[in-house]
């Protein structure tokens, strides 16, 4: 006598207990399904649960490596960035004039003489120093030889001797504009330094700087932005805004990425790997609504795809810091300067954009025969996801235009952007979800025209 086809189906699918169990059966003698959407739900978690390899793969392997990844990454540039203070600044024929001030400006700079300055420039093609700075002999009378000729210029105003005042002070007063001809010999400082070297160029830059700011103060026509004592910060832009700003640019773009590379990892071996496997057709002969397997399917791997995307995120934040150079400012402030609602708007985008993801994926793994075939048809739907991404690193404010909103992926990074920069629209959020919740209701649609369809489900 045969077997009738469904008699043993509980046991070889997993609705109705472990492989090999015998099924519990309904009053019709029929096997027993564990309340449909519920059991498939329960099957795909139970599947990755309890493979170890998926579960390292997918959710603890990201954020470690991400976080391992940006803080070298962070660290590197740290380095590249950092000024070795053990390297000195050689220094030819120091006038008077700049001892005091070099003291005050934090530079090591080491006295020499003009019968090193050919092995002292080997040096620093070595990269052993740093720098070399030559003065002319008679720096001081060279300059006030040029303040006296402005002076002179323009009716005798007061200038002050800049030798004569070894605390660095030597200013002079200029009335007017410096005239060009007056000045068409100034004394030339020679700076020389390695563009190879980073260490080199920093300092370069510093010592410029410093000659600068010096030059300005002996016949100050004008200044801008100088603090002056008190320290003055013309950044008016706050603590929290220019947080928020970073994050605005980067978090977006990476969120969207890390999301849809967890759906990436588990969709195509949950469709087309069952489909692969056979064990699709299983499902499908039980008294399962194709519906339920449909949702059932895109809500679990929405759940797994989220706790893929959370480990991604956590990695991300807690390396931000070392990755950004800041210390612990942004990493400490990044937990505390949103609200709860924020948190709770993220949420509602994360949950919406994943559930759009997962049902792309899921469509475009049935229609392939098997796993690796079904990554080929996901890539190019990533390669559109990251460049949808990166446009948010390029938006300072959200849109405003509603019917950007509508787009998918689109209306997601506009959305973070918006939580972001603390600008967030609540008819925007809205609209994200409402539009992202309708997409995945499509997905499931057109998901369960898929599976009733046994052109595609058992395709080989």
């Amino acid at each position: 006598m045969s077997t009738p086809p469904n008699s043993n189906q509980s046991g070889r699918g997993g609705f109705g207990g472990s492989i090999g169990s015998r099924p519990s059966m309904g009053p019709n003698g029929r096997p027993k399904v564990q309340s449909g959407l519920a059991a498939i739900i329960l099957k795909e978690l139970r599947r990755f649960f309890t493979d170890r390899r998926m579960v390292l793969t997918t959710i603890i392997l990201p954020g470690l490596m991400i976080y391992l990844l940006y803080t070298l990454i962070g660290g590197a540039v740290g380095s590249l960035t950092s000024v070795d203070n053990t390297k000195s600044i050689y220094v030819v024929n120091l006038p008077d004039s700049l001892k005091a001030q070099i003291s005050t400006a934090g530079l090591n700079f080491e006295a020499s003489d003009n019968s090193q300055v050919d092995a002292l420039k080997q040096q620093v093609t070595d990269k052993d120093a740093d720098l070399l700075v030559v003065f002319p002999a008679d720096f001081d009378a060279q300059v006030n030889a040029q303040l006296a000729a402005v002076s002179s210029d323009h009716g005798g105003g007061n200038v002050t001797d800049s030798t004569s005042t070894s605390n660095g002070n030597a200013n002079g007063n200029a009335n007017g504009s410096t005239a060009a001809a007056t000045t068409s010999n100034p004394p030339q400082i020679a700076v020389y330094y390695n563009s190879v070297s980073t260490s080199s160029t920093q300092q370069f830059s510093a010592v410029t700087q410093f000659l600068d700011s010096y030059k300005n103060s002996l016949a100050p026509l004008f200044s801008v932005n100088d603090p002056g004592q008190d320290g003055t910060s013309f950044d008016l832009a706050s603590a929290k805004d220019s947080s928020g700003f970073v994050f605005s640019m980067m978090l977006p773009m990476l969120i969207l990425i890390f999301l849809f590379t967890s759906c990436m990892s588990i969709g195509p071996e949950s469709i087309a790997g069952e489909k692969e496997r056979g064990t699709i057709a299983t499902l499908l002969v039980t008294p399962l609504k194709r519906w339920q397997l449909a949702l059932g399917k895109i809500v679990s791997l929405s759940c797994i795809a989220l706790l893929g995307g959370l480990s991604s995120f956590i990695g991300v934040m807690l390396s931000l810091p070392k990755l950004m150079n800041s210390g612990s400012t942004v990493g400490t402030s990044s937990l505390t300067i949103y609200s709860v609602s924020d948190y709770l708007l993220l949420l509602g985008v994360i949950l919406s954009t994943v559930l759009v993801f997962v049902g792309l994926i899921s469509m475009l793994s049935a229609l392939a025969r098997g796993v690796r075939e079904a990554s080929t048809y996901v890539m190019p739907l990533m390669i559109v996801v990251a460049l949808v991404g990166a446009t948010g690193m390029f938006s300072q404010t959200a849109t405003s235009n509603l019917m950007y909103y509508l787009i998918p992926a689109y209306n997601s990074v506009q959305s973070m952007i918006g939580i972001f920069s603390f600008a967030a629209s609540p008819l925007h959020i809205a609209i994200t979800i409402g539009v992202n919740v309708i997409i995945a209701g499509i997905c499931v649609i057109g998901l369960t025209r898929m599976f009733e369809s046994e052109r595609i489900v058992f395709s080989r």
